[in-house]
């Protein structure tokens, strides 16, 4: 699939490897373990496409929707993971296929800025910020990421930059994180696509359902991403195809192979606990909330990224700012925190101290929601899932990435081989 349709269907997702053995479009029954949005996204599409084909989804949990949930307290609500999705055609199309549309909207056009600290004072990321690295330096930081294997740190030649921008999607510092995994257009990683980029993305620009959005935009759903799980889970349960199986914890494909009857090619595996040598990095999340009379002073955006390693916060999302659906009590703004468990010692108290010297004293809201887990994405790893044998099926958080854009495209993707 490297043909124009797909180019102006994914985009630069079209970059990304698929894991996938080609007898999978083979099968009559398909097991997926994991689910996750991954999981999920993945059976529903195959559903769609196959109706005659047996689906049947694993979670090892009681519930679906893996790292995917929505905490609130009242009238307070944020997401634990991601809260909103950048503008992907495939992700509107999933949307309006799961008759949620209603529900999603552009983010606040007001909230649009994104600030860094850089030794001890914030700036406003733009494209001056390029100034800051040098353009010829970044040029051939560029030219040279083309030959492979490149941490985002060589890619971009400033520290500081570089580790507020990896902290702030996968918990990692620049030089831990594979530039093709987390920029592959920058770096030229993978396919090329059949015509000059401008003329690609006009085209893909007319794909969008739902609407088309504005340059800077993201968006997001009312109530927070719960509403996606809860619209994907109605839809598997309402397909006479697919069964979904709980507190299921399967140790092998091996075993699942004897299980249900199936050869090891008819089973997608979505679930991050394959590999045993796994490397993940860990961070929780707080909120604190304010009466809006008490951060006046902080401007409306998107948020703010934190890369020195002394404080323990490596970012600040300006919760309420983003949505157009209500994120806190009205005369109230709620912001969310980024702790890696590398930057911080446990004590609680610690967070408050440097939350309040950022934003203000006195927070009406102040609570640890969460702790998460991400795999980490090291220099060559795009290079390395490419060059795996396609033995076996392997989607999800740790293959193709934390983007929800990531795993909703490739569930698309593995759908259309059917």
């Amino acid at each position: 699939m490297t043909d124009l349709e797909s180019w102006i269907k994914y985009g630069d997702e079209m970059r990304r490897p698929l894991i996938i053995n080609p007898d999978l479009a083979n099968s009559s029954k398909v097991v997926i373990v994991g689910g996750g949005l991954s999981g999920m996204t993945c059976a529903y599409r195959l559903s769609q496409k196959r109706p005659d084909l047996e689906i049947i989804l694993l979670e090892k949990n009681d519930f679906l929707g893996g790292v995917i949930s929505t905490w609130e307290s009242g009238e307070w609500l944020c997401d634990l993971a991601v809260n909103a999705t950048r503008p992907h055609p495939a992700f509107w199309r999933l949307i309006e296929d799961l008759e949620i549309s209603n529900s999603f909207k552009p983010s606040n056009e007001k909230a649009k800025s994104r600030w860094i600290i850089l030794n001890g004072r914030k700036h406003r990321l733009s494209m001056s910020s390029i100034f800051r690295i040098g353009f010829f330096r970044m040029w051939k930081s560029i030219k040279k990421s083309r030959k492979g294997g490149v941490s985002v740190a060589q890619l971009i030649p400033h520290k500081q930059i570089a580790d507020a921008l990896t902290l702030g999607i996968v918990n990692d510092t620049s030089e831990n994180v594979d530039a093709d995994f987390l920029m592959p257009s920058m770096t030229s990683f993978g396919p090329k696509p059949p015509v000059k980029k401008s003329k690609l993305k006009k085209k893909i620009l007319q794909n969008y359902p739902i609407f088309t959005p504005k340059k800077g935009s993201i968006a997001s759903l009312e109530g927070g991403m719960k509403t996606l799980i809860t619209a994907l889970e109605e839809k598997l349960h309402d397909s006479n195809n697919v069964s979904i199986k709980l507190n299921q914890k399967p140790q092998s494909l091996e075993s699942l192979s004897s299980e249900y009857g199936i050869p090891e090619s008819s089973i997608i595996w979505a679930a991050t606990d394959f590999q045993e040598d796994e490397k993940f990095t860990e961070l929780s999340i707080f909120v604190i909330g304010f009466k809006q009379e008490h951060v006046k002073n902080i401007e409306m955006g998107y948020g703010t990224l934190i890369p020195d390693t002394k404080i323990p916060i490596s970012g600040i999302l300006n919760e309420s700012d983003l949505h157009n659906s209500s994120r806190a009590p009205k005369g109230h703004r709620l912001f969310r925190l980024m702790v890696p468990h590398s930057r911080w010692n446990g004590d609680e108290e610690i967070i408050l101290k440097h939350a309040e010297k950022f934003l203000a004293t006195n927070p009406v809201l102040f609570s640890k929601i969460g702790v998460r887990k991400i795999p980490r994405y090291e220099p060559g790893y795009m290079a390395k899932i490419s060059k795996l044998e396609s033995e076996k099926n392997l989607i999800g958080w740790s293959v193709s990435g934390v983007s929800i854009t990531h795993v909703v495209c490739e569930a698309e993707r593995i759908a259309e081989l059917f």
